[in-house]
């Protein structure tokens, strides 16, 4: 599906990725579930993430946490406050670090507990999404403290995180078989 342009597409695509994302975890075994992922000896995954991430928590929580980057980086500006999307003292250059910290701060959170706060999470930013016209997420220049559009961050953090988490549980369900 292409990026969407547009709150029906967005609407669209992410509720496809959710349902998607969704019947792929309910499709996992046992097995897969308790087996911790390993992408090491695949050299093309070699970004960060592929050995940050060992379980399906870790993929819930650092979903709930981009949520959260969303949800508090546009209430609080909206409020006044101004605040980047990526808070101190990281940059979209060192975002890596933080998602670090994303992971180190919930190794005690359980499977359940992570999903209930990802289901939680967005509803939230499907809640504040809907607030917002088609013009006021796509339109250029709406809001001082967007850089493109309001819509593109929505797509990121939703629609394309799915997908995102969707290829790492395939690639995890591929090592495991």
């Amino acid at each position: 599906m292409p990026r969407a342009r547009s709150k029906d597409d967005l609407i669209k695509s992410a509720n496809e990725q959710y349902q998607k994302l969704n019947e792929l975890i309910a499709s996992l075994t046992e097995e897969e579930l308790a087996t911790a992922f390993d992408f090491s000896a695949d050299p093309k995954k070699a970004e960060r993430h592929w050995s940050r991430d060992k379980n399906l928590r870790d993929i819930y929580i650092h979903l709930h946490e981009w949520h959260r980057l969303l949800l508090n980086w546009i209430r609080a500006n909206e409020k006044g406050e101004s605040k980047p999307f990526i808070p101190e003292p990281y940059t979209w250059k060192t975002y890596g670090d933080m998602n670090v910290e994303f992971w180190q701060k919930h190794q005690k959170t359980g499977l359940d507990e992570a999903k209930k706060l990802f289901e939680k999470s967005h509803a939230e930013v499907f809640g504040l999404l809907d607030k917002y016209t088609n013009e006021q997420l796509f339109g250029r220049g709406v809001y001082p403290w967007v850089n493109t559009d309001l819509g593109s961050y929505f797509v990121s953090v939703m629609p394309s995180h799915y997908d995102w988490a969707m290829k790492k549980l395939k690639a995890h369900r591929k090592n495991c078989r």
